[in-house]
């Protein structure tokens, strides 16, 4: 019998819906606001009637813009360790002469305000704003870079657009999450696909852009010469700015049904799912009295939990309740916790590497001098076509019995770290991209499997916030690295092996971790 046959049969029968067959909840009776708890287990019920559809894997597409952007967009990443900059780095270091730290500094705090932003607004004012005006606003002003005269304008333009970008993928995820079918909850990781084409795509760009248009690394560098990172800053916001007005005028995206069952709109809630199985060419029977059923019978079997969930939840959505609500027990304390503490640490590990190896190797006598924008956009091509396996593996990964989210992330993190500490024996070109694809390969499994348990463990109501706490750490530690690496002693290696320490270390937090949501239905 079908799963669809047998909700109508359940439905005749009885007045309920609780014997639809569905995946075991997640999160432990009391973890949660058992209300809150009961409807979002009818609401998952009712998702899985109508199925994988047209919907949602519309909104598979759409979503994906976020990790596409936020990869694509590197004003400060990684592109090749031997050099350790950005994509429009280097160049406009030329041109405008500034330390280097001082741009990963202004876009990691537009970063960080980014993600705060956005991840707690979208538990205020919904995710539907959130969702739609990111990709807008880091579009906007990253065209607007390339029109910038000076450092001071590049700093501020790059910061403005990554208040934007830093809200890509906590609200993406959270948005996804919230409208498939506990059967396919495995998608999010899968997600990380559109990570690995964004790296792919803007080192397809920069490479005949600002290898064929920028000035020599040595002597006078005026704009006309140096026209190579505009030119991709160009393309790369034109891109953007697409893919914002595909989500604002070609997608009809719903409000985020469990939303509105946290802000205690039932009949909006309900009126959403009826619009999803309409897109699909679905059935639901899903009705405002099922909600209202479940409800009861959770405040009749826990009366005093309930009452205690319920006075958390009075108040305005602007007082704090979101955060208070993710320490409201132990065990939910103890998941968050963890959870920042993994985002942060790998946050202030890679940028840590990114800072130091440079300095590292060339204080151990590596030569490089193969080391043109030629060479290091091609070697950069070569790490992203690396990376586009690393979303196949880890979407299988995480549904091994045995293994799941937190095998994979543990694993991946340890692999990610020897790698990273492998890296600093390099003393030649060749040897150094060896090492750095094997990094690459395992952090963006790391990094895939990370992006996808933290929204999965953090209950739909309060899943921005807990994005917002977990993206937040990773920017605030992360903002410690290039302030360090104005300060430190650059021919040391222990800030690298700190990072690669902590790398592992993260992976080792990923055991301690109460929940693991394989084979469960995130709520």
């Amino acid at each position: 019998m079908s799963l669809k046959s047998h909700f109508h049969e359940a439905v005749h029968d009885l007045p309920s819906k609780s014997d639809i067959p569905a995946k075991e909840d997640l999160h432990d009776e009391g973890s949660v606001d058992p209300v809150y708890q009961a409807k979002a287990r009818i609401l998952n019920q009712a998702l899985q009637e109508i199925g994988m559809g047209k919907y949602q894997w519309g909104l598979f597409v759409v979503a994906g813009f976020g990790w596409f952007t936020d990869s694509a967009w590197p004003l400060y990443a990684a592109v090749y360790a031997q050099l350790v900059t950005g994509l429009i780095l280097s160049p406009a270091v030329n041109e405008f002469h500034f330390n280097k730290p001082f741009l990963s500094l202004a876009t990691n705090i537009g970063l960080l305000v980014g993600v705060i932003l956005w991840s707690f607004g979208c538990d205020i004012w919904g995710r539907k704003w959130s969702f739609n005006l990111t990709l807008f606003i880091g579009g906007v002003f990253g065209t607007a870079m390339g029109g910038s005269l000076t450092f001071v304008a590049l700093a501020s333009l790059a910061a403005i657009s990554s208040v934007g970008v830093g809200g890509n993928i906590p609200v993406d995820s959270a948005v996804f999450l919230d409208f498939i079918p506990s059967s396919h909850q495995y998608l999010l990781t899968f997600m990380a696909i559109w990570w690995t084409f964004g790296q792919l795509f803007a080192s397809l760009v920069a490479w005949p852009l600002i290898a064929n248009f920028s000035c020599a690394p040595t002597g006078p560098c005026t704009r006309s010469d140096n026209m190579g990172w505009r030119y991709f800053v160009f393309t790369l916001g034109a891109v953007m700015l697409l893919f914002s007005f595909v989500r604002l005028f070609a997608f009809p995206l719903y409000e985020s049904p469990r939303y509105l069952l946290g802000r205690g709109r039932d009949a909006d809630a309900v009126a959403v799912v009826h619009k999803i199985a309409r897109y699909n060419g679905a059935e639901t029977t899903l009705t405002v009295k099922d909600l209202e059923e479940a409800a009861r019978g959770a405040e009749e079997e826990q009366n005093a939990s309930a009452h205690r969930w319920r006075a958390l939840s009075e108040g305005s959505p602007w007082t704090g309740k979101h955060v208070r609500a993710l320490f409201a027990t132990k065990k939910m304390a103890w998941s968050t916790t963890l959870l920042i503490w993994i985002w942060g640490l790998i946050g202030l590990a890679t940028t840590l590497y990114n800072n130091f190896l440079p300095y590292l190797l060339a204080s151990r006598g590596a030569k490089f001098e193969d080391a043109t924008y030629h060479t290091i956009y091609r070697n950069q091509v070569i790490l992203s076509v690396v990376g586009i396996p690393s979303a196949i593996i880890s979407t299988w990964t995480v549904e091994l019995p045995n293994v799941g989210r937190r095998g994979t992330l543990a694993v991946s993190a340890g692999l990610t770290g020897a790698f990273l500490f492998a890296s600093t024996t390099a003393r030649s070109s060749p040897a150094l991209l060896g090492w750095n694809c094997g990094y690459a390969l395992f952090s963006n499994i790391m990094y895939g499997v990370l992006y996808a348990v933290s929204p999965e463990i953090f209950p739909a109501n309060h899943r921005g916030t807990g994005n917002g706490l977990t993206g937040a750490a990773a920017r605030v530690f992360g903002l410690l690295a290039p302030i360090i690496a104005l300060y430190a002693n650059l021919d040391t290696a222990v800030p690298v092996y700190i990072a690669g320490g902590l790398v592992i270390g993260s992976g080792g937090l990923a055991f301690l971790l109460p929940f693991e949501p394989r084979g469960k239905a995130s709520i």
